[in-house]
């Protein structure tokens, strides 16, 4: 029991080293919350080019296959890599590392959230979009104006799945250096001379946030599900 408790004090209480722990929790959720607007971003306007009608004759349009290009090299290369490239090739000049890693979990997250977004938008019936029509609105105002009100209550819920997603992914932010709260559990490990307690830390603290969240997420859905029975 003194073992484990000199453990505990080793890994969270000497030289306040909990705070080393909140300040890495804090980078972590500036990277996640960043990336996860940027992902939004990408993820609405990549959806819409998907769903771009194509001229007569045509299959589909430019913008259908530069969407389909970006969402099919995203999704099939690892984060990771595509970190170590905007940090080692995109952007090897820049000392920015927060911005870096927001760039290139907002870029990979913006293929899934698009794929969201376009099922979100494809799950409206169709006869709103004529209902828009035939009173005069344009295709994009009938979108803007009609569809994706609808769309966002359909896109809500698994949206708040990929930011949860993106909170644990940017446990990998440590081959760029930054001191996330993985990071920093492991410079902790690598001071004590002992890997059980930090990281078992770092472990809880990430299941205490991903948790709240998941309650959070669970209660906006149900709130949700009763909206659409009334």
């Amino acid at each position: 029991m003194d073992n484990i408790s000199t453990k505990f004090y080793n890994a969270f209480i000497y030289k306040d080293r909990w705070i080393l722990y909140f300040k890495g929790l804090g980078v972590t959720m500036e990277i996640a919350l960043l990336a996860g607007v940027i992902g939004i971003v990408i993820g609405c306007i990549v959806a819409l080019m998907k769903l771009s009608e194509p001229k007569k004759g045509r299959k589909h349009t430019i913008p259908w296959y530069i969407a389909t290009v970006y969402v099919d090299i995203i999704r099939g290369t690892p984060s990771v890599l595509q970190l170590l490239i905007m940090w080692f090739i995109v952007f090897s000049s820049s000392n920015n590392g927060v911005l870096v890693a927001s760039l290139s979990f907002g870029i990979n997250s913006g293929a899934y959230v698009s794929e969201i977004i376009r099922a979100g938008i494809l799950a409206v019936d169709k006869g709103q979009t004529e209902a828009g029509r035939s009173l005069g609105l344009t295709r994009g105002q009938t979108m803007w104006e009609i569809v994706l009100p609808q769309a966002f209550k359909n896109v809500l819920p698994p949206i708040g799945n990929e930011f949860i997603t993106l909170i644990k992914e940017t446990a990998i932010v440590g081959y760029v250096s930054l001191s996330d709260l993985t990071r920093t559990a492991s410079q902790i490990s690598s001071r004590t001379y002992e890997a059980f307690m930090p990281l078992i830390g770092a472990a809880v603290i990430y299941f205490i946030i991903i948790k709240i969240l998941t309650l959070l997420l669970g209660a906006l859905e149900r709130r949700l599900r009763r909206s659409d029975i009334r």
